[in-house]
């Protein structure tokens, strides 16, 4: 096909660059990014660090990697999303609107249930199954907020809105992460028991949902809605069921006949299996090496942050300046070989200068590698009619190493030291690039490095 005369992109200066960040579409998208990364680390990190200081071993903690379990299937309910609307809310908010503030009040309710869950004085199935709810519903405000991005978003301002909501997703961790334990030590400092310390923790951060509701009541449904709208008071009379069915097969039919589909869902759930095997551990890493909350905080939590931004960034420069293979290749490579850092960490003991870089190291690769493969995934769903639920499936697999593949790393490392364990989580690494190599020399992403030009 001739391209059209006008194809050629034109050049935008710095101050139209920026500007595109301050659209009220891509504010909305940014404080929805920290609504979706507040209450990951509730249920995750943050959770570890309190079982790990009320005496709960390795292998248990490690166990917990599989609360995760709601990112990874989120996708068989994506189609609800897509299909049915939310009883009261939907009338009230719109489609999308609706759904964002039925799964934030949800989420309000489960973050207070697990804040009361002191695994100290409660069995560990009773904490993992109030963790189990705060993954679910902020799985499913993951599935709204996709959604609302995407059908947001006109094709100009997508790259921007995808930075923005990256940026504000790790703010969002780092409150949930550094907030709650400058809480919990502000708590403690005040003669609270650990307990009761850990539960305001969590109830403050049940109140920081907030951000998010307000969000919502902000917004306006996406224009795309009124056509989804118009097809859903077409089949009004329709079974629900039905209705969900239908979305489901169009969706994942559609995706599933592509060439080399099943290659494509191998890569998607390898691509970030080497953060996240390391990632389930490093908070236990930490603490065993004799640093304090504190410490952990500031060091991992605040400068990390700053190198997150700045790889976030550089992850954004890669995607647009090179082939999506290349990237990919860039963001692999450097997400990997930052956990060997942690190795010679182990190596040194307590240092916490060796800690910091290690950190740096990790948090820069890492948002380097997650805004390329984000920006792969996107360019995955281009059926408009399912980008939602295509979405859904593309991230709950994504998800899928750091649920199920991570669950025994607590095992690796009580079995072989922290020394070989970060070097292992390196090692993972190589499965993905291999299938990335094959993917590149069939020509799958021909068609993503021809929609950029």
């Amino acid at each position: 096909m001739t391209a059209a005369p006008d194809s050629t992109p034109t050049r935008t200066s710095f101050a139209e660059a920026l500007a595109v960040y301050l659209k009220p579409r891509v504010l909305i998208v940014l404080f929805l990014g920290f609504s979706a990364g507040l209450p990951l680390a509730l249920s995750g990190s943050t959770l570890r660090l309190w079982m790990r200081q009320s005496g709960i071993d390795l292998e248990t903690i490690g166990l917990f990697a599989l609360v995760g379990t709601p990112y990874t299937i989120k996708f068989l309910w994506a189609p609800v999303v897509d299909a049915l609307d939310v009883p009261v809310f939907s009338r009230l908010f719109g489609r999308r609107r609706g759904w964002l503030m039925f799964s934030q009040l949800m989420m309000i309710a489960a973050i207070v249930l697990l804040g009361f869950c002191d695994p100290a004085k409660l069995a560990w199935y009773v904490v993992f199954g109030a963790a189990l709810m705060v993954a679910t519903a902020s799985a499913t405000q993951d599935i709204v907020i996709d959604a609302f991005r995407i059908e947001s978003l006109p094709e100009s301002e997508q790259a921007a809105g995808m930075a923005s909501y990256v940026a504000a997703y790790r703010i969002g961790v780092l409150v949930s992460t550094a907030g709650t334990l400058f809480l919990v030590s502000g708590f403690r400092d005040l003669q609270f028991d650990l307990g009761t310390a850990w539960m305001l923790g969590y109830l403050t951060m049940a109140a920081l949902v907030v951000v998010g509701i307000g969000t919502a009541l902000v917004a306006t449904e996406p224009e795309k809605s009124a056509a989804a709208e118009a097809d859903h008071a077409e089949h009004a009379r329709d079974n629900p069921l039905k209705r969900v069915l239908r979305t489901t097969v169009g969706a994942f039919g559609e995706f599933l006949t592509r060439d080399a589909a099943i290659v494509v869902l191998c890569f998607v759930v390898l691509f970030k299996f080497t953060d996240a095997f390391a990632g389930v551990m490093t908070e236990a890493f930490v603490l065993d090496l004799g640093f304090s909350l504190t410490e952990y905080a500031v060091i991992i939590k605040g400068v990390g942050l700053a190198a997150t931004l700045l790889g976030g960034f550089a992850g954004g420069f890669v995607a647009r300046a090179y082939p999506m293979a290349t990237s990919l290749w860039i963001g692999g490579i450097l997400q990997a070989s930052a956990n060997l850092a942690f190795s010679v960490q182990a190596l040194i003991g307590y240092n916490t200068a060796m800690l910091t870089f290690a950190i740096i190291a990790e948090n820069f690769t890492s948002a380097i590698g997650t805004v390329i493969f984000v920006a792969y995934l996107s360019g995955l769903c281009r059926n408009p009619l399912h980008t939602a639920t295509q979405y859904a499936l593309l991230t709950a697999f994504s998800a899928f190493g750091r649920t199920y593949l991570s669950a025994g790393a607590g095992y690796v490392a009580a079995a072989t030291g922290w020394v070989a364990f970060f070097a292992i989580c390196a090692a993972v690494a190589i499965p993905s690039l291999v299938l990335l190599a094959w993917l590149q020399r069939r020509g799958h992403f021909e068609e993503h490095d021809a929609a950029k030009v």
